[in-house]
């Protein structure tokens, strides 16, 4: 099970995020502590006693900024609970914590396939002192571990992911709430996958039927720069209004995707990661015959998907693989110049170049790369291992001489590579 805990200001945009799935029937209230809950199904009534139940803890509110929980608990998908056996165990995880005490509202959540509650309740006490929250993150995964046990709940290995998961699938506007499903895609890839430049981070949401695109301009003299997301078709298209990001969330948005983009290049560099489809990606490159349909196809039998960026007249100019077992994201000319934008262009577009597939598949070596007969089969039919075979891509060295001019100007001014 994992648990995640949300500090806010606003009791009013928690009940109402809660109550609007409770409309939407996707949610319901299982519960309440030290309150009044309605289940009639009046709205305006259940608002109401729910800010009533809150309003003496908040008013005596001394100088708690966030005085507001938004809890949610999330047992693996495998686990099935009864409403009971949910109110139960929001009810232990409460006394864990030190909000047993506390008014709060359990809502259980079945808007995606792993059903789980929320639990909307004050960290601040009769008085208005806040409740000692020393040692939180800790308390709360012995809580949750606990409670695994006592409940039979599976333990999961990867909390993130499990946590996660659910969400990364393709967005789909006949499922309605779009901004709702934006804001889960970006969230659950932001969280989960590692990549280094704007064009990749696109690249791999385009893949989940999102557009990210970059907006910049200036407000009363002072330039701003921004990222609004967009629901798209499968074919690219987009479908809807652009969300702004800072209706996603402050770390979604351009300040805080440059962080995250700098942090995994640091850890690139030194090593915390590194590519592991290079095998895979040449092995489709041999295996497609020069048909990217097959290429694509092979890659995705591996887990793999790749996005080319094309121009006007059909030329490929770049191209960018998403690892989706290992999380990871690379723009081809990162795993290496046989990978580049130019491999490709000539691999699809010459068909003197695809290799006799008639032969029978050589082996990998023990150490997981190319026996030296597999390199030399791949490098006759592509001559992707000689490294002036390619020659450079004219689009991607006016993109790498324009970044240099950039690295001189202020960096306020820089836009994220």
């Amino acid at each position: 099970m994992v648990a995640k805990i949300n500090r806010g200001v606003s009791l009013y945009g928690a009940i109402t995020y809660n109550q609007q799935k409770v409309d939407d029937a996707t949610a319901r209230i299982i519960a309440g502590n030290r309150m009044i809950t309605d289940t009639t199904g009046n709205p305006e009534r259940v608002m109401q006693q729910t800010l009533w139940a809150f309003e003496n803890y908040l008013l005596a509110n001394k100088n708690t900024e966030k005085p507001v929980l938004h809890i949610s608990l999330n047992p693996s998908v495998d686990d099935r609970l009864t409403d009971a056996q949910f109110a139960e165990l929001a009810k232990e995880y409460m006394q864990r914590m030190g909000y047993g005490d506390q008014p709060y509202i359990v809502y259980v959540h079945e808007d995606i396939d792993r059903r789980h509650i929320h639990i909307v309740s004050t960290c601040v006490n009769e008085k208005g002192e806040k409740i000692d929250d020393a040692y939180e993150w800790n308390r709360s995964m012995k809580a949750c571990r606990e409670l695994e046990r006592k409940f039979g709940l599976k333990q999961v290995e990867d909390k993130r992911k499990e946590l996660l998961e659910p969400y990364l699938k393709k967005a789909d506007y006949r499922s309605g709430d779009v901004k709702q499903q934006v804001s889960n895609i970006v969230k659950s890839v932001f969280g989960t996958y590692r990549f280094q430049s704007f064009g990749e981070y696109s690249a791999l949401l385009s893949c989940y039927n999102i557009e990210a695109k970059q907006v910049k301009g200036e407000i009363e003299g002072t330039p701003y720069n921004g990222i609004v997301y967009t629901m798209t078709d499968n074919k690219g298209k987009p479908i809807c209004t652009p969300v702004k990001s800072s209706l996603v969330g402050k770390r979604y948005g351009y300040e805080g995707l440059e962080k995250r983009i700098g942090f995994n290049a640091r850890e690139y560099r030194n090593k915390k990661w590194q590519p592991k489809i290079r095998n895979e990606v040449a092995l489709a490159m041999h295996g497609c015959r020069g048909n990217r349909e097959d290429f694509i196809r092979l890659l995705n039998g591996r887990g793999i998907d790749a996005v080319f960026r094309e121009n006007d007249e059909g030329r490929i100019y770049g191209v960018t693989f998403i690892d989706h077992r290992n999380r990871e994201v690379y723009n081809g000319s990162r795993l290496g110049k046989e990978f580049s934008a130019n491999a490709f262009e000539r691999l699809f577009n010459n068909p003197r170049d695809i290799p006799d597939l008639d032969a029978p598949m050589l082996e990998l070596d023990r150490q997981g790369g190319f026996s030296s007969d597999m390199e030399n089969s791949i490098e006759q039919a592509f001559g992707i291992f000689d490294i002036n075979a390619n020659g450079p891509d004219p689009q991607e060295e006016a993109l790498a001489r324009r970044l240099q001019r950039k690295k001189k100007k202020k960096r306020r001014s820089r836009g994220i590579s």
